[in-house]
């Protein structure tokens, strides 16, 4: 991995980040929907929608939301919301390639992934819980960030890993994005995120990866 190009400091413990610089390829989208639906099957086959909350990573996810303020059966992890809704029938969201394989690294691992459009953000970073009276525009609305593991740029909110922000989301103009990957402590590894994003993009090289790292 290599030294990520910006600081990121952190006011919540048992928290470890993954980030990974993405430059839109030129490759078929379609080969990102046969991951998908590899992804799916995968999924449906070692998971039952009644023992997620035992689910190691999950489990750990959901103490560390406590932790940070929140009940995460109200407010569930990204990645635990876009399990259950697999687990219940529904198909891998068709979106845009680097939100595809955004979702498709997220329910393989089960941790919280992201993908914010480069040119947007404003390094130094920061990750703590929400403070009252902080929101942002997500992408499903207005939503109250009080209690919500949090990361800020200088400009301030960009991402929780229950719901992105409008601000930083990425485009069809994209070219450039950070993947970032929220990961308990111990529980699931940079190592282990870094070597399946590399697998999902051999078979489907809908983005060159840059650079990688861990904070």
């Amino acid at each position: 991995m290599d030294a990520l190009p910006f600081e990121v400091r952190f006011e919540l413990e048992g928290w470890k980040l993954f980030w990974a610089l993405l430059e839109v390829g030129d490759a078929d989208p379609s080969w990102l929907a046969r991951v998908g639906e590899e992804v799916v099957t995968r999924v449906r086959r070692e998971m039952r929608i009644e023992t997620l909350a035992a689910h190691p990573t999950l489990g750990a996810l959901r103490r560390l939301f406590k932790a940070a303020g929140t009940d995460p059966t109200r407010y569930r992890p990204s990645s635990e919301a876009l399990l259950r809704r697999l687990l219940k029938g529904e198909e891998m969201p068709v979106i845009s390639p680097l939100v595809d394989l955004n979702n498709c690294l997220s329910a393989r691992l089960a941790v919280p992934c992201c993908v914010m459009a480069e040119e947007v953000l404003s390094p130094p970073f920061l990750f703590r819980a929400g403070k009252a009276g902080e929101s942002y525009e997500s992408l499903r609305g207005p939503f109250n960030l009080e209690g919500k593991p949090l990361l800020l740029d200088s400009a301030g909110p960009c991402d929780a890993p229950i719901t992105g922000s409008q601000r930083v989301k990425v485009t069809p103009e994209t070219r450039r994005a950070w993947l970032v990957a929220y990961l308990p402590a111990g529980v699931v590894s940079p190592e282990t995120v870094e070597r399946t994003l590399a697998e999902l993009l051999q078979v489907a090289p809908v983005a060159k990866l840059l650079l990688t790292g861990a904070s």
